[in-house]
């Protein structure tokens, strides 16, 4: 039995929104536990016991209103980066997750900072839809990236250090993530190039 439009798209949303799940899951027993798991799993830069926050931080938040504040344009952003490109959406979140987690436990602000939330995946998947319309050029990928900046272009300032209390290094290497993963992952890498 054929597939019809509206299970393709809810197919095609399913891991975004299971994340968003498991996000506010832990949010609640984070909140019960007192906040020690960001202690103990957040980002840590440049400490050896803060790497597991690599992985682990885009799950972790501050409080509800973090929570609150990441879970609209997670689910936006994160479904327009599924819906352009389902087949490597997975792919992409894992190198923003990875890469953009590394760069901050390396190059962020330390001293006793942990870096919790899923801004930098946000940032990532902003990164990742812009990026995108560009690498691919396909209707759908350009309309996907004019959304993306007609909704949350905005965002880029979050990259700027005006708050100490934000990880705009999670914003900034999120989003550079994104772009990597764009490229890196592009229909057209193995193909020829045309030469003049």
């Amino acid at each position: 039995m054929p597939l019809d439009r509206d299970s393709l798209t809810l197919e095609r949303l399913r891991p975004i929104i299971t994340f968003v799940v498991i996000i506010w899951v832990i949010q609640f027993a984070n909140f019960l536990l007192g906040y020690w798991l960001n202690d103990w799993f957040g980002l840590e830069p440049r400490d050896f016991g803060g790497l597991i926050g690599i992985p682990l931080s885009p799950l972790l938040h501050a409080g509800f209103m973090h929570t609150a504040a990441n879970t609209v344009p997670l689910l936006m952003l994160g479904g327009m980066a599924a819906m352009a490109s389902p087949k490597r959406f997975v792919e992409a979140t894992l190198i923003i997750v990875l890469v953009g987690g590394a760069l901050v436990w390396l190059m962020a602000r330390g001293g006793n900072r942990v870096h919790v939330g899923a801004s930098g995946l946000v940032f990532g998947y902003l990164g990742y839809v812009v990026a995108l319309g560009f690498v691919e050029r396909s209707f759908p990928a350009i309309l996907a990236a004019a959304a993306a900046l007609m909704l949350y272009g905005g965002l880029i300032m979050g990259v700027l250090p005006t708050d100490q209390r934000v990880s705009w290094e999670s914003h900034l290497f999120g989003a550079l993530a994104g772009i990597a993963a764009a490229w890196m992952l592009r229909s057209d890498k193995g193909a020829t190039p045309h030469v003049s």
